[in-house]
């Protein structure tokens, strides 16, 4: 086989790769948005009103939409600029779609608890949406700045991704931490969040 052959039998297979991580990533996302429609269960009690009934399970419902499709249009620009894929990278993919699959579920748990005295519903909800956007930062930031599989952006822009991810990961954590009362360090963590809120900002304009 000469090299031209055996070039472009890597390239089909390193699409292959990449169109696997694709379809499986879709589909995870898929079944969560679709997970949020099943977590529908409104409550048919007597006296209720009809938006009594609705309020809390359409909250439900379009909270946990659109948070997922938040990180989907995150993860969409990600897997675009992906030239190849290794296993660490599929790794953090898995790890990522994992949290994706508990949201709808978090959230119900979040708006059924809104009142709870001990805030768990807002712990866990904040907790696991940290988690999410720090499995979304490793997603990019592995890939795109430590393997370079992603040489049509440049660092400086990169970097601004990875910033952006961060942020969002930090101010989850820090709605964690004043639900926990732990407040001394609420303010670090939300103060290094804009920090890098500003940082992500000026590296796009200069990228």
């Amino acid at each position: 086989m000469d090299t031209e052959s055996l070039r472009q039998a890597d390239e089909r297979v390193r699409l292959r790769h990449l169109d696997r991580l694709v379809m499986m990533s879709d589909g995870v996302f898929a079944i969560a948005l679709t997970l949020s429609a099943v977590e529908l269960h409104p409550e048919m009690e007597a006296g209720k009103t009809l938006f009594q009934v609705w309020a809390m399970p359409l909250a439900v419902y379009f909270m946990s939409f659109l948070l997922i499709a938040a990180v989907w249009v995150a993860h969409r620009r990600n897997l675009a600029h992906l030239h190849s894929v290794d296993t660490p990278t599929t790794w953090l993919n898995l790890l990522l779609l994992s949290m994706i699959g508990l949201l709808p579920v978090v959230v119900r748990f979040f708006l059924v608890n809104i009142d709870d005295a001990s805030r768990a519903g807002m712990v866990a909800y904040a907790i696991v949406l940290s988690a999410t956007y720090f499995a979304l930062a490793l997603t990019w930031g592995y890939p795109a700045l430590v393997a370079n599989h992603t040489p049509s952006v440049s660092r400086r822009r990169a970097w601004a991704w990875l910033a952006e991810y961060v942020f969002v990961a930090l101010l989850f954590a820090a709605l964690a931490l004043y639900a926990v009362g732990m407040m001394w360090i609420v303010w670090p963590v939300g103060i290094a969040a804009v920090l890098l809120r500003i940082t992500s900002l000026r590296l796009g304009r200069a990228a």
